[in-house]
């Protein structure tokens, strides 16, 4: 640990030299907003993974349909004009006019029939839509169709999600490849493009304005909108310690700090020229996720006796601290959001040592280790993960934290092999609320071919989300969303550990912040 501290200090004074390099010249002649990202980029293709580092990264280059406004309605973006016929079973869509990729290619629907067709293959949400699809149908370059065979009333809703994972369009020759490998270039039609040659893992991303762009006229309101770029590069510059992240910000080295550590929030609110603020209305979910294809928890049992051990209230103190950015809350869906609901959230709630360690000694447990990949650059889920252990062991588990970064987490919970073979028993992460809003989430899949991470199987989830997808009132949209939560629960898929807040911080000259649960870049300036 001592030598990973002092590597991780060398780096970041490295990448301050580099910072201040910059010319006096050079900052006049162009504008430029000096990120620092909550994660490291090492997974460029944001519809292979749902990490959102590359989802934010997506979001700079790449562009949608239809885009998600303040109020959770979906807006067009893409598209110009759209009709329904009567029976609600064929859709056409019109592109806007002049829309083009980075390497000047247009935008035609054979570009968006195939990038739909790729990401409904891994999305929860464009499984469903897909499920309900006839076929996708390109009238003319313009112009295209979806021919349902049932109604299906989250169209709209589907194709302008405004989370993991995001219908990005590509170029048709790159939304060829395979969902289940990652795209070898990097063209998009959005406002930004990514600098590949200028691309240094566990350092920098650069993306340039693309001056090609030509934005809506509507006033920006979350994803939707107008995408203005107001500077000429976005720099993100990755710092694997955080008070060194947080010394950069407060000397004027960068200009935004995306998800600094809740214990700086003290230093960085007194800080001259700093703001600090919730950007996320809807704040964030805590979740233990358990790898359901091998043992330990390929048994419903055991998962259970973990969960009981989880008592939200010490995960939220321990990673979080402030009782002000953080409330416990037993519902899969976010508090205060309209499907939330306690159904089936006993187990949930007992957070109680004694009970987990006696529901365990009832199972056939044998002391296999667990494997808890520990992501060391993300405090939050750093504090999750040993807070995990320390409970788990005190239940009776065998237990293994293997450290790691979170790009390389990314990477391995893709692995479906067990543990001998670089597999895992177990990860923490969170989800924004927005992407855990109704039960077509990813974190709420049953089907492990197609499902999230952890692989859970069990055909009678699926069957109600798929029935949530074409329910045509409000009353039975939440009935279901209440059975397909007693099923979560029932199956042990996940433990919950409570919804929190992490502010955002900036210095106070740069302008133009987009209030919303996904961070976005166009739109703001440094002044």
């Amino acid at each position: 640990m001592e030598g990973w501290k002092r590597r991780s200090v060398l780096a970041a004074a490295a990448m301050l030299l580099s910072l201040g390099s910059l010319s006096p010249t050079t900052a006049s002649a162009e504008k430029v907003l000096r990120v620092i990202p909550h994660a490291d980029l090492k997974v460029l293709d944001p519809i292979w993974t749902t990490a959102y580092i590359s989802r934010n990264h997506g979001y700079l280059i790449y562009d949608t349909l239809f885009a998600m406004d303040e109020n959770f309605e979906p807006q067009p973006q893409m598209v110009d004009t759209w009709e329904v016929s009567d029976d609600g079973l064929e859709w056409t869509f019109t592109l806007r006019p002049g829309q083009k990729f980075h390497d000047g290619a247009p935008v035609t629907s054979a570009d968006v029939i195939a990038s739909l067709e790729r990401w409904g293959a891994k999305d929860g949400m464009g499984q469903q839509l897909m499920a309900a699809m006839s076929e996708m149908v390109a009238v003319d370059d313009n112009t295209f169709q979806f021919k349902l065979n049932v109604p299906f009333g989250l169209v709209l809703e589907s194709i302008g999600k405004i989370s993991s994972n995001v219908p990005f369009i590509m170029p048709a020759r790159i939304a060829a490849t395979s969902p289940d490998e990652q795209v070898p270039e990097q063209i998009g039609s959005g406002p930004f493009k990514f600098e590949a040659d200028e691309w240094v893992p566990g350092s920098t991303v650069v993306y340039t304005k693309n001056e090609d762009y030509v934005p809506r006229d509507e006033p920006p309101s979350a994803a939707a909108g107008g995408k203005v770029a107001k500077v000429d590069k976005v720099i993100w510059t990755y710092f694997p310690d955080q008070t060194t992240a947080m010394n950069a910000l407060i000397a004027g080295e960068v200009d935004y700090f995306e998800s600094p550590s809740n214990d700086l929030m003290p230093i960085l609110s007194a800080a001259d020229g700093v703001v600090v603020e919730i950007n996320d209305p809807l704040g964030n979910i805590g979740f233990a996720r358990f790898n359901h294809l091998h043992p330990p928890f390929d048994d419903v049992e055991v998962r259970q006796a973990a969960i009981m051990a989880m008592k939200q209230e010490d995960y939220l103190a321990g990673a979080i601290g402030d009782p002000q950015f953080w409330k416990t809350c037993y519902s899969v869906y976010p508090c205060g959001t309209p499907l939330e609901n306690e159904v089936g959230s006993d187990n949930i709630k007992k957070g109680s040592i004694d009970d987990a360690k006696a529901a365990l000694g009832a199972t056939s447990y044998d002391g296999t280790p667990v494997v808890i990949m520990q992501p060391t650059d993300v405090p939050v889920l750093s504090a999750f993960s040993l807070i995990t252990a320390e409970k788990l062991r005190k239940a009776g588990f065998e237990v293994d934290v293997q450290a790691m970064d979170w790009s390389t987490l990314v990477s391995r919970r893709a692995q479906r092999e067990p543990v001998s073979e670089g597999g895992w028993n177990m990860f923490h992460t969170w989800w924004i609320g927005a992407d855990v809003i109704d039960p077509l989430a990813n974190a709420f899949s049953g089907n492990p071919d197609k499902g999230w991470f952890g692989w859970p199987d069990d055909a009678d989830l699926e069957e109600q989300r798929a029935a949530f997808a074409l329910a045509a009132s409000a009353e039975d949209k939440k009935a279901i969303a209440e059975k397909v939560q007693e099923r979560l629960w029932g199956i042990g898929a996940s433990g919950q550990l409570g919804q929190f807040f992490v502010p955002v911080a900036y210095r106070d000259n740069v302008q133009g912040l987009i209030k919303s649960p996904v961070q976005f870049f166009w739109n703001m300036s440094v002044e």
